[in-house]
């Protein structure tokens, strides 16, 4: 994340800067949160929350939450409270 940042500082807002459409270095956009979310079907498999925890944790260097359901749908099979996704 620290690499990703420095980056940006480096190459991006210098970039931004030389074409033109900024005038002032507090003019260029600033990078303030990078969010990550992941959306799961798990109907009956606790497998695959599992994994898609690990994976997201392996992306962002974080553990990732889980989100739940906060009503039934009867079209998508998903009750209340069931797991569907974690960020």
């Amino acid at each position: 994340m620290v690499q990703l940042y420095e980056t940006y500082k480096k190459d991006v807002v210098e970039q931004l800067m030389k074409s033109g459409r900024y005038a002032n270095r507090m003019q260029v956009p600033k990078v303030e949160k990078i969010v990550i979310n992941m959306g799961i079907n798990s109907n009956h498999e606790k497998d695959v929350v599992n994994e898609a925890q690990q994976e997201l944790a392996t992306i962002s260097g974080q553990r990732p939450v889980v989100t739940r359901a906060k009503t039934s749908i009867s079209n998508f099979k998903v009750r209340q409270g069931m797991p569907v996704g974690v960020r």
